[in-house]
């Protein structure tokens, strides 16, 4: 080859470095120029003129364009001209919140701007945008959306209304104005029909966008149709991905394998049992306890789910996305496919169980004196209830009862007697002891809620969770002492402005309330004993909750504010939660030998990550849980329309109070309800009519009409009762 040619063939190489440069170097231009300019704005002719931009530069300039508009960091103004975001004081933030007046944005700086509805520009959550700030009305971050830099999601759900000649969907959170169904919607609907839709045309407002119908749930005065709705809106999977599935139906069919007992303790001659609700099917903790020289031997067995779900499978990746199990009315939606929460994994009677066992000594005050980990084999003597473990421990168990459990009877009376001791080193160590109430739905066979009431919690539930509680304690105090990754749950300290409020209203109860400068257990404890056996304990105890952080997972031991523990994480239940199955292969790890280097190479950043999408997780289940709740006890209310009933204030706000009653529906006595006056809201206890004196305070017992309840957004409106009002 001659050395023309030679020469020749290496001139386009050099012209595609000099492109590539090119491109790079456009970013520098674009923000070099806008930055010299003396005005906020520039127009884009002018910009493309000040960077030269060629024939064949045109397209990286484009693309180094829209990566600044993509980043938030140039702002192209009615496709005329451009400013930088900075001198504008534009920032970028995500939409995270909508509601159908407002809505909030996100900045990169995790600080969140309450958006007005007028100043959404039509914005959908996970939508990217810039704000800017607005004067705020109650001190708190407010901005307005000044441009979307990308769209998110564009799927909503909704009930369906025919006005006019027209379909439209009335939005559950994402407006309060009626959106247009497209005509090109190849799913049929009927008015009344709650659906999912897709926004099929963006517009400057809510009201105008278009969507068209994906799906239908049904009738949106039916809670079923709208848990369908929720569970869609929040994206929650309705089933396994088929590589799920098929790793999972392997595992089931290949059962308990003989060699997966080698290397184990075999504990199957122990006297193991598990304790669980009579509908439990996926049963991964079993509890063993002997007396000892010291104190006592607890054992707490759990179902070695790591075992069988692998890093980095298909099983695992699901787990991860999903990261819990999801449980709402009568149903759930688990973290795995039953084929191992219900099967291979769950800890049933007399079947050969793969475990992982903690082992703790306690003294004869609960204190730990020891503890260790070990892979195990058990057999469980007995699938115990709850109930019947209650009706055994009160005298009055059943001749059934007392033979099913005639295999473990000795054993039962010595875990009363152990938890006994651990609830009194609780108390000790000055964990506050809040009340909640959990609610217990009653569906009928075609899914419908006819009732609730208060989920009660007997002493058997006591000794599994301070069971439970123990050996959460010790794996949490063995990473720790380990120094190794590890998946904490951590409950930070109230916020300051929250516990100065306690310190402010909780002495117009007439409860004494403790000073502090620094809030401990010690002193929310101390606010809720003052409190206890007065009539103003359910207030003090909802001010007291409500101050509260929100547990959350870390990779960092944090401590545990609400049970006064040093030391916490989640190890007992990995067949319905990703954190406990996280660390369960840590802990294997650890106990096969791996040093302390190798362990964080291989876990540190798992660790991060698992803690931080399970706490996501988390707060997506709980919404899902709440809202289904919401719209069954709706349903439920629904037939009770017109009739009277005495609850107690459970919240109040500036525009009336929420009343709970005995079976735990909860409705809202609007202000608009209330004899007519000038009412001034004390936040967050009263509602105080100026003239009469007439005053509503958290707490109070009322007596309430149920007037109208909305199944499709969980609502239930209640008036009070009085001889002027008529239903």
């Amino acid at each position: 080859m001659s050395g023309k040619n030679k020469k020749k063939s290496s001139a386009k190489p050099k012209k595609a470095a000099a492109e590539k440069c090119s491109a790079a170097s456009y970013r520098n231009k674009i923000l070099m120029f806008l930055g010299k300019h003396e005005k906020k704005y520039m127009l884009l002719g002018e910009l493309e003129k000040k960077c030269r931009t060629k024939k064949y530069g045109r397209e990286n300039f484009s693309a180094a364009f829209e990566q600044l508009r993509s980043e938030g960091i140039i702002v192209l103004h009615k496709n005329v001209k451009v400013g930088l975001c900075l001198r504008l004081r534009f920032f970028p933030a995500e939409i995270v919140r909508l509601s159908r007046t407002f809505g909030f944005a996100k900045t990169d700086k995790d600080i969140e701007y309450f958006i007005p509805g007028n100043r959404m520009l039509g914005a959908m959550p996970g939508d990217r945008v810039l704000i800017s700030e607005i004067e705020s009305r109650t001190g708190e971050p407010e901005g307005e959306v000044v441009e979307i830099i990308s769209f998110g999601k564009s799927e909503l759900t909704g009930s369906v209304e025919f006005i006019d000649g027209e379909y439209y969907l009335v939005p559950d959170t994402a407006s309060a104005n009626h959106i247009k169904i497209s005509c090109g919607s190849e799913v049929r609907f009927a008015d009344g029909d709650k659906v999912l839709a897709k926004i099929v045309y963006r517009g400057r407002r809510h009201a105008e966008h278009k969507v068209e119908v994906t799906k239908v749930f049904g009738n949106a005065d039916c809670s079923a149709s709208c848990i369908g709705a929720i569970l869609a809106a929040h994206g929650v999977p309705d089933e396994f991905p088929a590589d799920v599935q098929r790793e999972a139906v392997k595992i089931a069919e290949g059962g308990v394998q003989v060699h997966s007992l080698n290397n184990r303790e075999d504990l199957r001659d122990m006297n193991i049992f598990t304790i669980d609700s009579a509908e439990s099917k996926d049963l991964d903790d079993a509890v063993s306890v002997e007396r000892t020289d010291r104190g006592y031997l607890l054992g707490v067995h759990i179902a070695d789910v790591s075992h069988y779900v692998k890093g980095n499978s298909a099983l695992d990746k699901e787990a991860m996305k999903r990261g819990t199990s999801i449980y709402y009315a009568d149903k759930v939606i688990p973290m795995l496919p039953k084929e191992l929460s219900n099967g291979v994994c769950s800890l049933n009677p007399g079947e050969d169980r793969l475990t992982l066992s903690a082992f703790i000594d306690l003294d004869c005050d609960g204190n730990i004196i020891s503890y260790r980990f070990c892979k195990s084999a058990i057999r469980s003597r007995v699938k115990g209830i709850y109930s019947e473990i209650n009706s055994i421990l009160a005298g009055c168990e059943s001749h059934d009862t007392a033979d099913k459990y005639a295999c473990v009877r000795d054993e039962i009376p010595l875990m009363d007697e152990l938890a006994d001791i651990l609830i009194k080193k609780r108390r000790r160590r000055h964990a506050p002891e809040l009340e909640t109430v959990e609610s217990k739905l009653f569906m009928d066979e075609n899914d419908v809620c006819v009732g609730a009431a208060p989920r009660e919690r007997g002493k058997s539930e006591r000794i599994i969770e301070e069971f439970m509680l123990t050996a959460n304690e010790a794996a949490a105090r063995l990473a720790r002492e380990k120094n190794i990754p590890f998946v904490y749950r951590v409950h930070l300290a109230p916020p300051a402005e929250k516990t100065m409020d306690l310190k402010e209203y909780i002495p117009k109860f007439g409860i004494k309330c403790p000073n502090f400068t620094e809030f401990r257990p010690v002193h929310a404890e101390e606010i809720i004993e003052n409190a206890r056996g007065t009539e103003f304990f359910e207030a003090v105890n909802m001010m007291v909750l409500r101050s509260m952080s929100k547990a959350e997972y870390s990779p960092e031991p944090q401590g545990h504010f609400g049970l006064a523990l040093d030391d916490y994480a989640h190890f007992t239940s990995p067949i319905r939660r990703y954190p406990d199955l996280a660390i369960h292969r840590i802990i294997t790890d650890v106990l096969a030998g791996y040093n302390i280097e190798w362990l964080a190479r291989r876990y540190g950043g798992f660790a991060v990550n698992a803690a931080e999408r399970s706490s996501k997780a988390e707060v997506r289940a709980v919404a899902v849980e709440r809202e289904c709740e919401d719209c069954c006890k709706a349903e439920y209310m629904k037939a009770h329309i017109g009739e009277s009933f005495t609850g107690r204030i459970s919240s109040v706000t500036g525009f009336g109070f929420y009343v709970i009653l005995p079976d735990t529906a909860e409705g809202l006595v609007h202000i608009r309800s209330l004899p007519e006056g000038e009412y001034d809201y004390s936040y967050p206890v009263s509602l105080t009519e100026k003239f009469s004196g007439a005053t509503y305070r958290l707490g109070d017992e009322v007596r309430v009409i149920c007037a109208a309840v909305n199944v499709s957004e969980g609502n239930i409106d209640f008036v009070l009762e009085d001889d002027e009002n008529e239903v």
